[in-house]
């Protein structure tokens, strides 16, 4: 069982726009011409941030169109955030605080699958920080966003981060995987 954040990226660094978009994001490659169908089927559990998840609701039409399902996980989503938000099916759970304690809950919910970080970045960062991730797979499309909400909002001098691959996924993408060595 691994813990991944798996995310797309602009060249620059950021996974959306300051307004949380990801509407840069579908005109770049075919979700099925990705390592997306074969990572999701290795998954068990899902971690993902509040914005994510509100945007994933607002934009259902864009999701379905894109996945084939308005929410496309059947995984338990643990979602984190400090604020009220509804649950719009069933296996999904609100948490806060410490990720460790919500690793432990996800990692028997998973049965022996992966755990998915799935966004934002500041989200996968306090995963780091716990040493509870052990891979990091971002794809970066050719564009630029300018600013937005980063990558990974961590400094990471020392040399825990080795790349393990690199897929060119068509003329639009390219997909990098590290480990996380620590």
């Amino acid at each position: 069982m691994k813990t991944q954040y798996y995310t797309a990226s602009s060249l620059d660094g950021f996974i959306a726009t300051p307004d949380h978009s990801l509407d840069w994001l579908f005109p770049l490659a075919d979700i099925n011409q990705s390592s997306y169908p074969e990572f999701i089927a290795q998954i068990g559990a899902i971690a993902m941030g509040a914005s994510t998840y509100e945007w994933t609701m607002r934009n259902s039409d864009a999701v379905a169109a894109e996945t084939g399902s308005a929410w496309p996980y059947t995984q338990p989503v643990w979602v984190f955030t400090h604020r009220e938000l509804p649950a719009i099916t069933e296996n999904i759970y609100f948490a806060q605080g410490d990720v460790r304690a919500v690793h432990q809950t996800m990692s028997a919910a998973a049965k022996g699958k992966n755990i998915w970080i799935a966004g934002g970045g500041g989200l996968a960062a306090q995963f780091f920080d716990a040493g509870l991730l052990d891979e990091m797979i971002i794809q970066i499309g050719s564009v630029t966003l300018g600013k937005g909400q980063p990558l990974f909002p961590r400094q990471v001098l020392n040399p825990v981060m080795r790349l393990k691959s690199v897929q060119q996924m068509g003329e639009g993408m390219v997909e990098l995987r590290y480990d996380i060595v620590v």
